[in-house]
């Protein structure tokens, strides 16, 4: 026999503040608002789920003025729902429920029933990195701004023992990010530091090949979309002729022809980020559509708080992939909720000897 609960849920909203003024290609972010969903049984109140709905400003399909309304209202709605005690159940109800547009509700939604399926632990899937705190290896992030701040960025996370560096471009003047390209190679090989790049969208079609065929000197692993979204033509001719391997990103964002964009585009790898892709079950099967095609993958954070990039990095421990994600964004805010992740030496870790605080 299955068991059924009606869960109760409610939701906190926190505005985090960021460390340093966070420089990215739709300007500058001083602040993000998130929305941590509470999922409970009011026959046994002592466990809560928790997941956190974050759409990520100018980019999220769900980032909208009326988002708090949305989701208040869809809370109601999930109240009158049961639920089976059984994960695939869950994501496959929500993927029913929650609308398409609304990537980051579903994504709170699985991440705070599961948590409450799990027994409120913070524990969203059977995974190395919750059940036997294996570390997986990140990038650092080196963040959009003034030559001398990316300076500053790039010192801190070679001196902090990252061996993969992400650097955000199209900030700056072209030339100065090739000569912070050239900074780093001139005291690390490849074999040494793995070098990818964020170009969210800054290249315009017509200038994009020469440009990426100047990163290629430096031996770039790879970059993320070169050229804005939504030219998928213009893309695929990218993808054939580059000199160095491209990234699907924003790319991704609302796309429910998965398969269609893949075969057209055929790009060497593709970033997912579960709070603007869908949430947990989309993720999976943009990886599953992936392999099969041979394009790699690494999994990225969108700048949540610790409840958001807990389930992400549990979610990216299920696949075991040995290449750096992108899920270093836990130390950005001043005012985030302390959690039991950590950031040593390139690795996030889950520290059970440290506790979650409660949200509030």
């Amino acid at each position: 026999m299955v068991n059924t609960v009606q869960l109760q849920f409610s939701y906190i909203k926190r505005t985090l503040i960021f460390r340093f003024d966070a420089g990215t290609s739709r300007g500058v972010l001083k602040t993000r608002d998130v929305y941590w969903i509470k999922a409970r049984d009011p026959k046994n109140p002592e466990i809560m789920g928790w997941g956190e709905a974050a759409p990520l400003v100018k980019l999220s399909l769900d980032y909208r003025e009326d988002f708090e309304a949305i989701l208040e209202k869809t809370l109601r709605e999930m109240c009158k729902e049961t639920w089976e005690n059984d994960q695939d159940s869950v994501l496959f109800k929500l993927k029913g429920l929650i609308a398409a547009e609304f990537p980051a509700i579903r994504f709170g939604l699985e991440t705070a029933i599961l948590d409450w399926i799990n027994g409120g632990k913070k524990r969203i899937l059977a995974s190395e990195f919750f059940d036997v705190h294996k570390p997986i290896p990140i990038n650092g992030l080196i963040w959009m701004g003034d030559r001398d701040f990316m300076l500053q960025q790039i010192d801190q996370k070679l001196s902090e023992g990252f061996n993969c560096i992400k650097m955000k471009i199209g900030a700056i003047d072209f030339e100065q990010e090739i000569e912070l390209l050239g900074y780093i190679r001139s005291r690390f090989s490849k074999e040494q530091i793995t070098l990818r790049i964020d170009a969210n969208g800054a290249f315009s079609p017509l200038e994009a090949l020469n440009k990426l065929k100047r990163l290629a000197e430096f031996d770039i692993q790879s970059i993320e979309q070169p050229i804005p979204a939504g030219n998928w033509v213009e893309m695929r001719k990218l993808c054939i002729s580059t000199p160095l391997a491209i990234a699907l990103d924003e790319e991704l964002i609302g796309v429910r022809e998965k398969e269609e964009l893949l075969d057209q585009i055929q790009p060497q790898h593709i970033i997912l980020k579960p709070t603007l892709v869908g949430g947990i079950l989309e993720t999976q099967e943009w990886i599953y559509l992936a392999e099969q095609r041979n394009i790699g993958w690494w999994m990225t954070s969108a700048l949540e708080s610790n409840i958001g990039l807990n389930a992400i990095t549990q979610l990216a421990s299920t696949f075991g992939s040995a290449i750096p994600q992108g899920l270093g964004t836990g130390k950005l805010y001043h005012n985030n909720l302390e959690s039991p992740l950590e950031i040593k030496s390139g690795f996030i870790r889950y520290n059970s000897g440290q506790t979650w605080e409660t949200p509030s």
